[in-house]
Parts: structure tokens; sequence; C-alpha cells
């Protein structure tokens, strides 16, 4: 996890030093992206980011999971609304430094493996992140992100005992980041 902290800090380096060469032509007000980190969870994160003006874009994210926590196996649906504003004056969105707050609703199945445990879980969080994105040739999107987030929920248990479930991981405090590639039009 170490390893994909330093990692993540050094891309989002990078997209800030390329993000100081202005655009000559007119920035893409469309892009769908997917996220990269997303696969080493088990997990396919998929976005579309639409530009309202020269500030301001709302991003609408889905992911579908199959990941297991310890020895619980979550499978199920999120989805992220994101409002970015982007603060650089050489740039126009979606191109640039932002700041996004968001929301998240997930639903999940649960099971807990070795047992015959099974469970619902829905919840319900949000965030802010800051991030950084580069459109390469007006047409491939590059983007790093990274915030503190805070999810709740409702676990309910149909088999088993809520002791059996480990939802510590979509559930309190945490932080959200990625890294996306993406296509602009």
């Amino acid at each position: 996890m170490k390893k994909n902290c330093k990692s993540l800090v050094l891309i989002v380096a990078a997209l800030f030093i390329s993000l100081s060469v202005k655009a000559d032509e007119p920035v893409s007000q469309n892009i769908i992206k997917a996220n990269l980190f997303s696969p080493l969870v088990r997990t396919g994160s998929f976005f579309y980011e639409r530009a309202l003006n020269e500030d301001m874009s709302f991003q609408m994210g889905f992911f579908y999971t199959g990941a297991s926590i310890s020895d619980t196996r979550f499978r199920g649906v999120g989805i992220t609304p994101e409002f970015r504003y982007y603060l650089s004056e050489r740039r126009t969105a979606p191109s640039g430094v932002y700041v996004a707050p968001y929301l998240r609703y997930q639903n999940f199945s649960l099971s807990a493996e070795g047992d015959p445990g099974k469970a619902t879980y829905s919840g319900l969080g949000g965030g802010l992140l800051i991030g950084a994105q580069t459109l390469l040739k007006n047409t491939i999107s590059l983007e790093g992100f990274i915030g503190p987030s805070y999810f709740s929920g409702n676990l309910k248990v149909t088999d088993g005992e809520q002791d059996d479930f480990d939802i510590g991981f979509f559930d309190g405090f945490g932080v959200r980041f990625g890294f996306t590639v993406g296509l602009a039009f």
C-alpha cells in the first residue's frame, strides 16, 4: 500500500508539472475514463465528466466490485456524483488542478468465507478531492487525485452474526485516491 501511495504522489507531481503548459486549441467538453488502480482491489471504476463552463465540471462515477477484505466478500455497486472546481487561470475545465466535493452511494451483498453468513450493506458518504487532469492532444486524459472520505452505512445480517463481517474498509474514515486514463471528445 505504501508503494502505491508513493507512486500516486509521483504521478500527481508529474501531472502538476505538465499542467504548466497552456493548450492552444479548445478543450474537449466530455471525457469518459477508467481508474487504473481499481483492478488492484477487484473493482471496475468508470467515470463521465462534462465541463459546465471555464471553471467547473460535473462528473458521475460508477463502480462494480467483487473485493474481499479479511474473510468478507463484497459484491455490489456504487455511484459517485462529483462537482469539480478548476483552479487554474491559464487552463479551462476539464483540464488543470481542481478541488472536488463528492457524494457516494454504495450497495453490497456480503458473504463470510468459511461460514454460511450472508448480509447486505448500503452506505452513503462523501469527501473532498484535490487532483490534476491534463489532456494530451486534446484527446487522451490523464488524471491523478487524492482526498479524505467518510462513509456510514447499514449492515443487515440475513444469515450468521454481525461479527462475521468486516466492513471497515467501506465504513468510516478513509482516503480515496486514483489515477485515470480517458478519452476526451
